[in-house]
């Protein structure tokens, strides 16, 4: 099970080195279910989530940068950590057929 990321598939500016490891984790789980098939390689791509990972802004700055992505999603909110670690949960569980797939949960930010 692999990670990748939002900026493959919506690079902003500024974004060129995460938008190339994002792309290139995506084809990599591709590549690696060919190659190790039958073994099942999937990945989860999350958009912005509540999580750590903006642990090192200030409460406030991270607390409008929420808000402000979460005004522009589809959904109206960034992502939860429990909504993301059910995608990784369906993929474990799944009877194997699905293999070399990505799940992107993004709140729609790869429509918008």
């Amino acid at each position: 099970m692999l990670t990748t990321g939002i900026a493959g598939r919506r690079p902003h500016k500024g974004w060129t080195v995460a938008a190339s490891v994002c792309g290139a984790i995506e084809a990599l789980t591709r590549a690696l279910a060919v190659e190790l098939a039958p073994i099942r390689v999937n990945a989860v791509c999350p958009g912005v989530v509540r999580t750590n990972l903006w642990q090192s802004m200030n409460a406030d700055a991270r607390e409008h940068l929420y808000e402000s992505v979460g005004k522009s999603l589809l959904v109206g909110r960034v992502g939860e950590a429990f909504e993301i670690a059910r995608a990784y949960l369906f993929l474990l569980m799944q009877e194997g057929y699905g293999t070399g797939q990505t799940v992107v949960l993004d709140g729609g930010a790869a429509l918008v």
